[in-house]
């Protein structure tokens, strides 16, 4: 049985490579989200940039909490088993009529794990309309495998590389992604995808988090994941604490070393050592 996802859906996710739109909770409770995030980004003075968009349920409490929200895991169980690790999350920003993008890109390029039984939630704090910049998926690009990619390190790609497949798209074969605050997504590690620059006049606030059964592994370095379902009879990541409080030492020493380890395979055989904002 089923927890969240039809067994038709859960089909067409198979076929298709993703499956949206999921309603994990109401816009109010998006909204609250967003509430915590900008608040920390009023303090600083900042958005959030850099090393703090990435392993962000390190860091925050509401994070944590949202990493572990039943109604992203019951999903997420229907594609990956009961067992289920948080290998990443990422705040994916674009500013008001900003010149963001990201390009046509698979996941699993640079990641180093060991297989593809990797899926993506992403989910929106506030609407994300095309106009937006919502994200666009290549339709059963995942059953092409693993495509050739180019890092281009352009300065308004919101990657990390700015990296893009060395293949071309077909005309009219992506599929727009629009979503409501409250709203997820749910795609799989070799499906390609891009989104193009926010043309209206309010923040696109995806938050993405990157799930796995505790059997994959990491091949480049000796990485951390939080369990957040079930049990972990691998013991293949070091298991990362929940932050007590937002921001305490003990969280941010924790996020440190486990950005600094993504970071290691990452950017393995490059000269880059940090994430970029």
């Amino acid at each position: 049985m089923t927890r969240r996802l039809t067994t038709d859906e859960i089909a067409r996710y198979r076929n298709d490579g993703f499956h949206f739109p999921v309603r994990v909770m109401s816009s109010e409770d998006a909204g609250a989200y967003r509430r915590r995030l900008e608040d920390h980004e009023r303090a600083t003075g900042a958005p959030i940039a850099g090393n703090m968009r990435h392993k962000v349920h390190l860091l925050f409490t509401w994070a944590n909490d949202l990493a572990r929200h039943p109604a992203i895991l019951d999903a997420v169980e229907d594609l990956i088993g009961p067992d289920i690790l948080c290998w990443s999350s990422t705040f994916f920003i674009k500013e008001a009529r900003s010149p963001s993008f990201v390009s046509w890109h698979q996941d699993a390029t640079y990641w180093g794990l060991s297989t593809d039984e990797v899926v993506t939630a992403w989910v929106a704090f506030a609407d994300a309309p095309v106009e937006s910049g919502a994200m666009r998926f290549w339709p059963g690009s995942h059953l092409r495998k693993q495509l050739e990619h180019r890092d281009t390190f352009d300065e308004n790609n919101l990657l990390s590389r700015g990296q893009e497949i060395a293949v071309d798209v077909p005309e009219g074969a992506g599929v727009d992604v629009p979503l409501k605050a409250g709203e997820m997504s749910l795609h799989h590690v070799l499906l390609a995808h891009a989104s193009g620059p926010n043309t209206t006049g309010d923040r696109r606030i995806g938050f993405a988090l990157r799930y796995i059964p505790p059997h994959v592994r990491q091949l480049k370095v000796r990485d951390s994941a939080t369990l957040v379902r079930g049990r972990d009879p691998f013991g293949n990541f070091d298991p990362e604490p929940a932050p007590k409080a937002d921001l305490d030492a003990a969280a941010v020493a924790t996020h440190r070393e486990a950005v600094e380890r993504s970071a290691k395979a990452l950017y393995s055989g490059t000269d880059r050592t940090t994430f970029r904002a």
